[in-house]
């Protein structure tokens, strides 16, 4: 965490500079890249080893970021213990167990920094869908190379060599046909029917 000018971020209206830096951590759930499982029991991984959390909502965390199911498939479910870093299991496994202890925490503010990048789309899809239905009015932040990502952000903000390029609505960006149109286009393999079916 790094401190900033004063009256230059604000959360729920308030300077951050005027809250108690544990409180404002507190405040925010956070899935890195690259995501640290401990050697400990699922269950444990997803309540980051705090007992406050019951088993019904390490469950839901788990349903929530689509783990839930191959968790059952182990021998011990919940108990099962992962390796150093999550070594006997996948990356896309690794991925959603990570934002099952983010999602269980139920933060003000989630980021995720490209932390679906190894979960199939289809997955991702339903994990975006989860999320949006379960932080209604919570802020939710996506770093994400893939479009598919945020199709459905309330506001999209394009980088490019660490500026800001574009920002708005997909519709906007698209009808726009800047940088953003550009790697939709890329992404989408410049599929017209579908262009259309977007913009109109």
């Amino acid at each position: 965490m790094y401190n900033v000018q004063n009256e230059m971020i604000f959360f729920d209206g308030i300077d951050i500079n005027d809250y108690n830096p544990k409180n404002l951590r507190d405040s925010f759930g956070f899935v890195p890249q690259d995501n640290f499982l401990f050697k400990a029991s699922i269950s444990d991984n997803i309540k980051f080893f705090k007992e406050i959390y019951s088993d019904e909502e390490v469950t839901d965390a788990a349903k929530n970021s689509c783990i839930f199911e191959s968790i059952m498939d182990f021998p011990k479910k919940f108990n099962t213990i992962l390796g150093e870093r999550g070594v006997n299991i996948s990356g896309g496994q690794k991925q959603r167990i990570s934002i099952a202890r983010a999602l269980i925490k139920n933060p003000e503010i989630l980021i995720l920094d490209d932390s679906l990048s190894a979960v199939d789309t289809i997955t991702e899809a339903q994990i975006l869908k989860n999320i949006r239905r379960t932080r209604k009015d919570k802020t939710s932040i996506i770093v994400a190379h893939r479009i598919s990502q945020v199709l459905d952000a309330d506001e999209i903000i394009v980088m490019d060599n660490g500026k800001i390029a574009e920002r708005g609505t997909h519709l906007e960006l698209i009808e726009k046909g800047g940088l953003y149109y550009d790697i939709y286009k890329s992404q989408f393999n410049g599929e017209k029917n579908g262009f259309k079916s977007e913009i109109s």
